[in-house]
């Protein structure tokens, strides 16, 4: 009995710090929001009431949370792909270099490293009206494209711009999915004759199994997440076409100093993020049992 005790208290003491961490700075503020999103508080005056579920049914019924849960699915239709192409394809390349792997998955993890909004900056700047790009299309094709004033073109820029940040990220799990397989397998399928595209999609696909799940996992939840491209190179325009959940909540929250309301939008934005997540997550599941993951 002593010795249990003495185990269980090391091992309280050692998991302490996350405890500490996890109740400061997640329970502590998630319960606190929940608590705000039934209350008409303004950030800043000491007096709040409460106002039931009035910011729930005032964000159900705005123009802007819709837009917001519009734009947040159209980034997911085309980040999600291009992330999961970009990456698959690096971590292919890379694992078939005969040396040096490990240099070269640093440099496409690199941009992963780096700032969002200096990134935001650059890309702002090369598809600015004057900029090489658009003069090119301009004075050699004869068009001239508004990058990030046209709702569908935006989509892709800023898509393309975070899948370019993640996908040395997402490379590293998909390249320890590679390293996890047999390489007798290939042998056994190339004695039966399969060739390599057959191989990639019968065999490689089906044994990264889990590494695919965790990156699609996490580029799902990227998809919910994105604030700081739309809030540098668009603000939420073209008319609300990049207009996120993260950045409605931060307009809501901050500039029109509605906290409650934001609480409630974060809420809701949670329950759709962790339904959208469970739909993929089982999707992956069956496919995983279709291919003898259990």
């Amino acid at each position: 009995m002593n010795s249990n005790r003495q185990k269980n208290r090391l091992g309280l003491i050692l998991t302490s710090p996350y405890l500490i961490f996890t109740t400061t700075f997640f329970i502590i503020p998630l319960g606190w929001s929940l608590w705000l999103g039934f209350t008409n508080w303004n950030l800043i005056s000491p007096d709040f009431s409460f106002v039931g579920l009035s910011n729930f049914l005032q964000a159900l019924k705005s123009k802007n949370i819709f837009a917001s849960f519009v734009s947040t699915y159209k980034f997911l239709i085309v980040l999600v792909p291009l992330s999961f192409v970009m990456s698959l394809m690096i971590a292919v390349i890379v694992n078939k270099l005969p040396r040096f792997k490990g240099i070269y998955l640093v440099l496409f993890f690199l941009p992963y490293l780096s700032s969002g909004v200096v990134s935001s900056l650059i890309v702002k700047g090369i598809l600015s009206y004057d900029s090489p790009i658009n003069h090119f299309f301009r004075d050699r094709l004869g068009l001239e494209i508004n990058w990030l004033g046209n709702p569908v073109t935006v989509i892709f820029v800023i898509s393309f711009m975070i899948a370019w940040k993640m996908s040395g990220y997402y490379a590293l799990i998909l390249v320890s999915g590679l390293n996890s397989i047999d390489p007798a397998v290939y042998e056994a399928a190339e004695i039966d004759g399969a060739s390599k595209m057959k191989q990639f999609f019968s065999l490689t696909m089906p044994l990264m199994y889990p590494a695919l799940y965790t990156v699609l996992t996490l580029a799902v939840g990227l998809s919910f997440g994105i604030f700081i491209e739309a809030y540098q190179l668009t603000g939420g325009g073209p008319d609300l076409a990049t207009n996120t959940w993260q950045l409605e909540i931060y307009n809501q929250a901050f500039v029109n100093l509605n906290s409650g309301y934001a609480s409630a939008i974060a809420i809701i934005a949670s329950v759709v993020t962790f339904a959208t997540i469970g739909v993929v997550k089982f999707l992956m599941q069956k496919w995983g049992e279709k291919n003898g993951w259990s």
